[in-house]
């Protein structure tokens, strides 16, 4: 009687555990996902005209009649040319770096992945530092060409160009982990057939990558479609900023401002849903090629044509002089003073750590001529009020979202695996994936303008108001980022042998315990590299930083952007561009640090682990002359 009042009991509880976690489940993806986007979607049609009478084809109309069209015509040409710019570069830095024999590739291949350490409004800046109207290449530009426009560097030729080497990261990535999966078996055969080397790379090697550079394609043109921060800081009229400026906007100031950027959010919506759709459907066709069991390391080709192989090499070098130029100058004017920094002009006498923790005071000259002086008008980063603001709301939010989301999606994964071959399993991965289906900047408009009220969904709070913008902002931060951990995570899963669930089972453990005990130690690897990434993306994330900007919600993205507008204002933040360097420096040693950790340290296995420690240790062993240890 007593074993089966337990039985019954622990059956009570587990019942109704899964009748909560239902509930909220489904709670959290109506309140957080369908509802604020299905209102989005209904605020398009239900505008009033003048005399207060519903109009629901009145935006339609307008979006014919006003100028949203050449917005999107942008988006979707910006879209297109970085599809045809970024592959070719992207192509080119992993052929140069893993395919060809080219002297100083591992050197060109740390160049090549800048773009991983610094990116969005940090990587805009710097290569603004070069380029714009007084940068250091258009002031030298000016001596030689006096009558060239200073204002060479702004619009769709500048946002393509820097864009272009912005989105190779992802080719650093994957298609390089792609190209070194390849069989050197099949180049071997190819070769022995007497094919040249150009003609094994045209018709086996890159046939072999086809794939994955579809799925690069379309990541390629989505980003392109949804652009946010080169277009705004370089003046390019697309989409995103569009949509940021109308929801700033009141209907005071120009007609039904929220329904235009809705309107705007649901087009960018159906070319994601477009395009994802394309790309599901090629990857169920299986596009992939026969090798042998027995993989052969890819070995890199020599080409044997001189004239080629010099041409080949000046490419390489020259690339790796655009992505680095950019990275070297930022660093080098971060330890500049105030003044040398805002004439790009290099003063080598004039070293200094005041753009990282100085602080001075600056004297100027009133319009009546009296002498004023502003108190810690030059400061440095972890010397600026705002900026040390705006670095710690960044890191909270950031660390608290991203562990959010791989909480939530350990917790789902977990149920996903039990409940593999029944459909409440595949549901709640289809919900968790839902977020990929819509672009960023729908999600956090439709949670700004639903949330702005008293919401009943959410005990009527005003998600909006003052501080709990916050709040907001680790919702948004967290559903952005849960398809990307599902996807990392469920992976991981499948390392987990069944087994080892069975035997625990038959030791007596609960569920709970078998989890604790033996899947979440297996899975904790992959789940802390998730955090890290998840971590590094939003930690100088702009896009949702500016759809939510508020006093109260201003993340470290947003205010390195402001820097450089309010410099030398009433004599206001004088050093803004040297804070700019250092801040972009910091954003590097943080973001390359965490990199370090996921794909270097923690992507080893024992073996390699064991023979790095060993080196290390043959090095200490060599410097101190002393015998290494048997």
């Amino acid at each position: 009687m007593q074993a089966t009042a337990r039985g019954k009991k622990s059956f009570d509880l587990t019942a109704l555990w899964k009748i909560f976690g239902g509930i909220l489940f489904v709670y959290l993806f109506l309140g957080f996902m369908v509802v604020p986007c299905i209102n989005t979607l209904t605020s398009i049609f239900t505008t009033k005209d003048a005399a207060g009478n519903t109009d629901p084809l009145a935006v339609i109309r307008f979006f014919f009649a006003g100028n949203m069209p050449t917005f999107l015509w942008n988006s979707l040409k910006l879209a297109v040319c970085l599809v045809i710019t970024v592959n070719v570069v992207g192509i080119s830095i992993v052929l140069l770096t893993e395919y060809f024999d080219i002297k100083g590739a591992k050197i060109l291949r740390l160049g090549y992945m800048t773009t991983l350490i610094y990116s969005g409004v940090a990587l805009v800046t710097g290569y603004q530092f070069l380029y714009d109207s007084n940068g250091m290449l258009t002031n030298w530009m000016m001596q030689y060409f006096p009558g060239m426009n200073r204002q060479w560097f702004t619009g769709f030729s500048a946002v393509l160009f820097t864009m272009t080497f912005a989105c190779t990261s992802n080719h650093a990535l994957f298609l390089r982990n792609a190209l070194r999966g390849i069989d050197y078996n099949t180049v071997e055969a190819a070769r022995n057939m007497g094919a040249k080397p150009f003609t094994v790379l045209f018709r086996v090697v890159i046939p072999t990558l086809l794939p994955t550079l579809f799925s690069l394609t379309v990541m390629t043109f989505i980003t392109g479609l949804c652009a946010m921060s080169a277009p705004t800081l370089l003046g390019y009229n697309s989409i995103n900023p569009e949509i940021v400026r109308l929801a700033g906007s009141s209907a005071t100031d120009e007609s039904f401002p929220q329904a235009r950027a809705a309107l705007l959010s649901v087009i960018l919506a159906l070319f994601t849903v477009i395009l994802l759709t394309t790309l599901n459907h090629y990857e169920r066709k299986g596009h992939y090629l026969s090798v042998s069991k027995t993989k052969a390391k890819l070995v890199k080709q020599k080409i044997q044509n001189p004239v080629a192989n010099i041409l080949a090499h000046i490419y390489a070098y020259v690339l790796f002089v655009i992505y680095m130029t950019p990275v070297l100058m930022i660093v080098v004017f971060s330890f500049q003073n105030w003044g040398a920094v805002r004439a790009k002009a290099l003063n080598f006498s004039q070293w200094t750590l005041g753009n990282y923790f100085g602080v001075q005071d600056y004297a100027y000259t009133r319009s009546n001529g009296k002498i004023a002086t502003r108190r810690g008008a030059i400061s440095g980063v972890f010397a600026n009020e705002k900026t040390v603001g705006g670095i710690r709301l960044s890191f909270v939010l950031s660390a608290v979202a991203a562990a959010l989301a791989c909480l939530i999606v350990v917790l789902a994964v977990n149920y996903i695996f039990k409940n593999r071959n029944k459909k409440r399993g595949r549901i709640v991965e289809a919900c968790l994936l839902f977020p990929w289906l819509l672009p960023t900047i729908l999600i956090c408009y439709s949670f700004r303008i639903f949330f702005n009220n008293d919401v009943w969904y959410v005990f009527s709070q005003n998600l909006y108001y003052k501080e709990n913008v916050r709040f907001l902002i680790i919702i948004a931060y967290t559903v952005v980022k849960l398809p990307f951990s599902l996807r990392m995570i469920k992976a991981a899963y499948y390392a987990i042998d069944d087994e080892l669930e069975d035997a625990a089972k038959n030791l007596g453990a609960s569920p709970l315990v078998t989890f604790l005990r033996v899947k979440l130690p297996i899975v904790l690897p992959s789940v802390l590299a998730v955090f890290a990434l998840n971590f590094n993306a939003l930690f100088t994330e702009y896009d949702m930083g500016a759809t939510f900007q508020k006093a109260e919600g201003t993340t470290y993205a947003m205010v390195i952007q402001s820097m450089c507008n309010e410099e030398g204002r009433d004599g206001m933040n004088m050093n803004a561009s040297g804070r700019r360097c250092a801040s972009t420096v910091f954003i590097m040693l943080v973001s390359g640090l965490i990199l370090y950790l996921v794909y270097g340290v923690g992507a080893r296995d024992l073996g390699e682990r064991l023979e790095h420690r060993k080196k290390w240790k043959q090095r200490f062993a060599r410097l101190t002359g002393k015998k290494e240890a048997a």
